[in-house]
């Protein structure tokens, strides 16, 4: 088969790779569609120990089983199902957590490819064959859509009476916005240093789109920052920006440490909150918004063919892309 594999820092190859073989409780599934994840780009750039060249990376992915011919969206956390998180309903912080597309703690292949096996355990049927290409959004939508439900669990303010600021205007804060949409709530920001991306995110979602730098953004404002890039100088706009008893929802991986100003934090009783994942359950309710049109019609989405994705990374990596999600076909 061919396959796009990851094989050394800013590296891609679109070459033939042996063909993945099920094991027991797997199924074999012909790919239709793989998102390109933030993540993807930080083993790229070399900064993620999980993922190791050689690899095909990959787990935002929607196919074909290729033994029943089902039309399926992927779940890619691989969980344990015997710790006591999975036992309780929070299986995204299994103690044994993988990931397809990731090289630890065990190394599976993902979707940049025009076959991956997974277990039959993290298939999700749909009968939207029509859809089947964009339901590959379904996994970033489910990291939204957890982070949602952290911010209605820990804000002191419900959503419809808290100014909301989302940074970052990649598919991550952009779905954020349209899950807000979805709820009825429309007083939120998008900031982006993208202007082309800005652009996209205001068509899409309708919403207040700035530059981060803009004079519109202003100290102690908001009651809610949802940071979808997670660099350390936007956890020092995220805690400028939010207000006394705010929340911080925290999704990006971008920068793993850095200066934080722990004392506004202590003094004005700011709750922090870090979320990487979600739930089996939220994943579903994820599929389900795609399937009822519920996130509007998708048109900013980028498609692109598997063999050109060395292209797509770098036009992510230099910032020249406008679309907050580039999805590859093979």
């Amino acid at each position: 088969m061919k396959a796009l594999v990851f094989t050394n820092k800013e590296k891609l190859s679109y070459q033939s790779v042996p063909s993945p073989i099920p094991k027991e409780e797997e199924e074999l599934i012909k790919v239709n569609a793989t998102g390109i994840c933030g993540s993807d780009m930080h083993a790229y750039h070399g900064h993620d120990e999980r993922r190791l060249p050689p690899l095909i990376l990959g787990h935002e992915i929607s196919g074909v089983i290729e033994k029943s011919k089902e039309n399926v969206v992927i779940n890619p956390l691989v969980t344990c199902g015997e710790c006591y998180e999975c036992q309780n309903g929070i299986e995204h912080l299994c103690q044994t957590r993988g990931l397809i597309g990731m090289s630890k703690p065990t190394e599976r292949h993902g979707g940049f490819a025009e076959y991956v096996s997974v277990p039959k355990k993290n298939l999700h049927y749909t009968n939207n064959a029509d859809l089947i290409s964009k339901l590959a959004l379904t996994e970033p939508t489910a990291v939204s859509y957890h982070a949602i439900q952290l911010t209605i669990q820990h804000s002191i303010r419900s959503l419809n009476k808290s100014k909301i600021l989302i940074i970052g205007g990649g598919a991550i804060g952009l779905l954020a916005g349209l899950i807000l949409n979805n709820m009825g709530i429309e007083n939120y920001t998008i900031i982006d240093t993208n202007k082309k991306r800005l652009n996209v995110c205001k068509k899409a979602a309708n919403c207040e789109t700035e530059l981060p730098d803009s004079k519109k953004i202003k100290d102690n404002n908001y009651d809610i920052i949802i940071d979808a890039v997670g660099l350390e100088k936007t956890r020092h706009q995220s805690i400028t920006c939010v207000k006394q008893g705010g929340l911080i929802i925290h999704i990006g991986l971008s920068q793993p440490s850095g200066n934080f100003n722990f004392r506004k934090a202590t003094l004005q009783e700011i709750v922090f909150v870090g979320t990487y994942c979600y739930t089996d359950d939220d994943f579903k309710n994820s599929l389900n918004l795609i399937q009822n049109n519920n996130l509007g019609n998708l048109s900013w989405l980028d498609f692109r063919s598997l063999k050109d994705g060395d292209k797509a990374f770098k036009e992510i990596h230099d910032g020249s892309t406008a679309s907050p999600k580039i999805i590859l076909l093979p």
